[in-house]
């Protein structure tokens, strides 16, 4: 019963950590900018849209 524990925990470790680690190193979703302004990823912040 010991060793079946022990199989099970190694097994699901992998399955476990990939599924916490899914959303690495993707970018966060854009907030919403208020009217006449634009999301810039780079500054990371809603900027004036000039024109």
């Amino acid at each position: 019963m010991k060793t079946l524990g022990i199989a099970l925990a190694l097994t699901l470790a992998p399955t476990l950590t990939l599924a916490m680690g899914c959303n690495y190193s993707k970018d966060q979703q854009a907030m919403s900018c208020a009217a006449g302004t634009t999301y810039d990823k780079d500054a990371k912040a809603c900027l004036p849209v000039s024109g």
